[in-house]
């Protein structure tokens, strides 16, 4: 399931990254890697404030949607 769907405060592991060859490498320089756990903290808006390796990072939907877990 995309990242968008998981619920606040539960970890979950991240199983792909999909999108765009730059957008996947955008987002593995934030930590978000196959094999790692991102837990959702909050939704502001139109974005999700997410915690990767241990830092908070705001992500927007579209970018979240991309993140399966």
């Amino acid at each position: 399931m995309p990242l968008t769907m998981a619920q606040p405060g539960e970890y979950n592991l991240i199983k792909r990254v999909g999108g765009r060859p730059e957008t996947r490498q955008f987002l593995e320089n934030l930590g978000f890697v196959p094999g790692g756990q991102v837990s959702v903290i909050n939704r502001v808006g139109g974005s999700l404030i997410v915690e990767v390796k241990g830092t908070r990072v705001a992500v927007n939907r579209d970018m979240a949607a991309k993140i399966m877990v």
